[in-house]
């Protein structure tokens, strides 16, 4: 191959994705100079087909976008409509929410940790092969992921699509013998999660730094999961900024780009990313001890802008989540209704939580009788999408400026460059198509194209 000319690498199509995405990237010579992550999966008109439906209807239907972080869906929208109806939610209720969410985080982060992200650093196509040279540490990740789907199952009546969550709480709230022999499996998870924390800290991570902002809900007092204020920390700046929910619309301009039906977020004007790197730059010192001792043993510092180490940040995420989870059992008494009423009104409301992979935002407008007039949904995977285009810009010309690389090598690179922030749509092992375009110059100085296809 050579190292001379243009070079447009098209990824034609993610194998078993969350959603539909591709990658086209043109490099000439040792400069790369475009990454486009094209998200092309038709538009889903959640938006449009909630406008009409009852104040009640948004976190059951919401929930089928994602089959992997439902409760994130529902649970933020359950705050907008609550915010909406000017209701409040008692304290017991909220830490039933907290703990059903602490269930998404330990079974999706296991999920990306073990099954889509682990491979890249251990040279294997997939979780298929990895099982086979480390079949411990994957039964250790499944053990773990089952862990958190018992909590969704015991609080969401089931682990996809949980159907016991309702505006104002819970259909029916548990008891507390039913969480008893769950604190017990989420004892063993905690050996598992901290074992999960030294497996990956030895991966060799290479040299990278992101200068995103930084983008996460920040709350009172603990670690942010599924409430709290918009909070940024700029690039370079020790000091961070809060601002209202209402205001994510102003603050927040989102954009169409020609390549992706996915919008393009920008944050004032700049690039963001959110997710687990900005919440633990943001909230770290809010972890649980045993959760920020992980990050010490793991060699965390209070910020990490390497994409590469985010495996290990959710790894301590993880602990967090499971020891989380443990204390809220240990000190949950049955409240006297699973829910609250949330009478209709005219009004707008706002919400979000924390998703695995970021910030996860809704709006809702009601009419008085509490039919649903606007929707808006701002998922993490549009926000990050910029970030992570320029991640695998820099990426790729900072390894093309140390060696020549094949096309299969640099193709190999961006997936790994692209599963680091755990979109929804690398959710893939390995590309399933790959068309390579070369132009190369010719002695006569003029370039001619050369294309090449593989599958």
């Amino acid at each position: 191959m050579t190292h001379r000319g243009t070079r447009v690498l098209h990824v034609g199509s993610l194998a078993r994705v969350e959603g539909e995405g591709a990658l086209h990237l043109t490099v000439d010579g040792d400069d790369v100079t475009a990454a486009r992550l094209a998200i092309y999966e038709p538009p889903r008109f959640f938006e449009a087909f909630l406008r009409g439906r009852g104040h009640t209807e948004p976190p059951d239907i919401t929930a089928r976008v994602c089959g992997i972080c439902p409760v994130a869906y529902q649970l933020s929208a359950c705050a907008a409509i609550e915010d909406a109806c000017g209701v409040h939610i008692p304290r017991g209720i909220g830490e039933l929410r907290r703990l059903l969410y602490c269930g998404e985080w330990i079974e999706s982060q296991a999920l990306h940790i073990y099954l889509l992200h682990a491979p890249d650093f251990l040279g294997c196509d997939g979780a298929i092969d990895l099982a086979r040279t480390h079949r411990a540490d994957v039964e250790r990740g499944l053990r773990l992921k089952q862990a958190g789907n018992a909590l969704l199952e015991l609080l969401g009546g089931r682990a996809v699509h949980p159907v016991n969550v309702r505006v104002g709480g819970f259909h029916r709230a548990p008891t507390q013998d039913e969480l008893r022999p769950l604190a017990e499996r989420l004892r063993q998870a905690l050996d598992d999660a901290w074992a999960t924390v030294r497996w990956v800290s030895g991966f060799d991570f290479p040299d990278a730094d992101c200068d995103h902002d930084f983008l996460a809900l920040s709350a009172e007092g603990r670690y942010a999961i599924e409430t709290g204020t918009p909070t940024v920390m700029r690039q370079g700046a020790a000091e961070v900024r809060r601002f209202a929910l209402a205001d994510f619309s102003r603050e927040v301009v989102e954009e169409q780009v020609p390549h992706s039906t996915a919008l393009h977020a920008r944050l004032r004007g700049r690039r963001y990313l959110t997710g687990c790197l900005a919440r633990y730059a943001i909230n770290g010192r809010l972890l649980s001890p045993l959760a920020r001792q992980t990050a010490r043993e793991a060699g965390l510092g209070a910020v990490c802008r390497n994409p590469f180490r985010s495996i290990l940040v959710r790894a301590v995420e993880t602990v967090y989540a499971v020891d989380e989870a443990l204390r809220i059992i240990d000190d949950y008494e049955a409240p006297a209704r699973a829910y609250v009423d949330v009478p209709p009104r005219a009004g707008v409301g706002h919400g979000a939580t924390e998703a695995p992979r970021g910030l996860l935002y809704h709006r809702y407008g009601l009419a008085a009788d509490g039919t649903v007039t606007d929707a808006r949904l701002v998922p993490p995977t549009a926000q990050n999408q910029s970030a992570i285009e320029e991640d695998l810009r820099r990426l790729a010309r900072t390894a093309l400026a140390g060696r020549p690389l094949t096309d299969e090598e640099l193709t190999r690179l961006c997936e790994h460059g692209i599963r680091n922030h755990d979109p929804c749509i690398s959710c893939s092992t390995h590309f399933l198509d790959l068309t390579v375009d070369r132009v190369a110059p010719p002695e006569g100085g003029c370039r001619e194209r050369e294309p090449t296809h593989r599958q």
